[in-house]
């Protein structure tokens, strides 16, 4: 049997070769192992306002008033939010409002607390 690398993105052991590239059954992520070296140093980074680097589980304040949709309420100026979640797309910030209940953010309208 031979010593297979472990998923670059779960971490799981069950991983497995497919032709040239290497498969895991648990996230269904697919790499090579010249994109695993490379993908290790081009993580996206997400910065708030001023530049300061976001990590999930930070608290960031919003800088302004947010419009929500379906909604005639809105997230307010100085909002503080506690542990975000960061995801990919258009708008990478995940987050629980309390009031308003789960929303995404853009970056760009929080401020790290």
């Amino acid at each position: 049997m031979t010593d297979l690398p472990n998923c670059p993105k779960c971490n799981s052991e069950y991983t497995y070769e497919d032709g040239n590239h290497f498969m895991c059954p648990e996230c269904v992520h697919e790499w090579t192992l010249e994109s695993k070296n490379e993908s290790s140093e081009s993580d996206k980074i997400v910065k708030d306002v001023n530049g300061n680097v976001l990590n999930d589980g930070d608290t960031v304040t919003v800088i302004k008033d947010l419009k929500v949709k379906g909604s005639t309420s809105g997230v307010k100026i100085g909002t503080k939010i506690r542990n975000i979640r960061l995801v990919d797309g258009d708008h990478n910030i995940d987050c629980k409002i309390d009031g308003i209940g789960a929303m995404s953010l853009k970056s760009e309208f929080v401020k790290k607390a």
